[in-house]
């Protein structure tokens, strides 16, 4: 697997309120600018999303992909990897919540192999930009709901 990438940053809000806006697929394409569209192609015995599709717009890069997803048992994060993709070959990500006085630390981890092939420095790049804007739009998102 390629190398990860890493960024963390801090909400304003506890663990479960932004695992809460994690685990709630079908708003995605509400506050998370590059997805069109989100679905939930199975669910676990606690109800959480198993496997989601993804349909992903981001300018020159569009993509429909599957993950799946396993939850944290102590609800502080949430790992995923590629079942089926267009654009990419692989995916690995996981975000951990860990508790920050009122707040919540957030690191997001991710690895993405794309089917045609990348300069390592390139994608890394790539990854760091899609990983900042994700974490940026969580943030904002957890914080609205407040």
């Amino acid at each position: 697997m390629a190398d990860q990438s890493t960024q963390s940053i801090e909400v304003d809000a506890p663990p479960e309120r932004v695992l809460a806006v994690i685990a709630d697929f079908p708003a995605y394409p509400e506050w998370a600018k590059q997805v069109r569209e989100t679905e939930v192609l199975s669910s676990d015995d606690e109800g959480r999303a198993k496997q989601v599709k993804l349909t992903l717009d981001a300018g020159p890069i569009k993509d429909v992909y599957t993950l799946e997803y396993d939850w944290d048992a102590d609800g502080h994060g949430v790992s995923w990897h590629l079942v089926k993709g267009q654009m990419q070959k692989a995916q690995d990500g996981r975000y951990h919540l860990e508790p920050a006085g009122n707040g919540t630390k957030v690191t997001y981890t991710l690895s993405v192999e794309l089917v045609l092939p990348m300069i390592g420095l390139l994608r890394r790049k790539a990854e760091k930009m899609v990983m900042d804007t994700a974490l940026k739009e969580l943030k904002r998102r957890v914080e609205e709901l407040g």
